[in-house]
């Protein structure tokens, strides 16, 4: 049976020129990272284009001698993979439009209890210029409502993958509307449907 060693001793290994202990962490995290991965953009090309990218960071950030997370190795590289999956639909200008809608509908996913006060206030705002309006948020805001809205990801799979308790996902999500809503007021943003 193979002993599973810690990411932070294969850490310490590599940083101290051991180049095996990176193969040690690829292997050991690869199933994982590459499933995510392909889940958020279901093609194997760019699967592979983000896995590589998110371990390209990676060893910049450990040459550098700039990884402090100590046991967190594995939701920093998912945050990782996650900035680089949003960054690739960015730059391919397309979100995913979801089955049976001409439009993207921001609420369409939403349905904690929660923020229905926010919904009721914001939801006949918000269409074509979502994406524009989301760049204006504050950066932990503006992930999780990414996650939440254009990946689908539970409160549960947000916290795991960005490090916070699920009410601190949450509380973001919340804010978030509640900053979208005061950013269109204070722009006078009027956005047809």
């Amino acid at each position: 049976m193979e002993v599973q060693i810690e990411d932070s001793l294969l850490i310490k290994r590599y940083v101290s020129g051991d180049e095996r202990a990176l193969e040690g962490l690829i292997e050991k995290h690869n199933q994982r990272l590459s499933s995510f991965i392909y889940s958020k953009v279901n093609n194997r090309n760019i699967t592979e284009d983000i896995f590589q990218d998110t371990f390209i960071k990676v060893i910049k950030t450990l040459r550098k001698g700039n990884y402090n997370e100590e046991g967190k190795f594995l939701p920093w590289i998912m945050r990782i993979a996650h900035n680089l999956i949003i960054d690739h639909f960015r730059k391919s200008s397309r979100m995913p439009m979801f089955e049976g809608a001409d439009s993207f509908d921001i609420f369409s996913l939403i349905g904690d209890e929660k923020l229905n006060a926010e919904r009721q206030l914001i939801k006949d705002q918000i269409d074509s210029d979502l994406g524009v309006l989301i760049e204006e948020l504050p950066s932990d805001q503006k992930e999780v409502l990414i996650m939440r809205i254009y990946k689908d990801m539970s409160f549960k799979e947000i916290s795991e993958n960005t490090g916070v308790s699920i009410n601190t996902a949450l509380g973001r999500m919340r804010y978030a509307l509640i900053n979208l809503r005061k950013i269109i007021e204070q722009n006078n943003i009027v956005l047809t449907n």
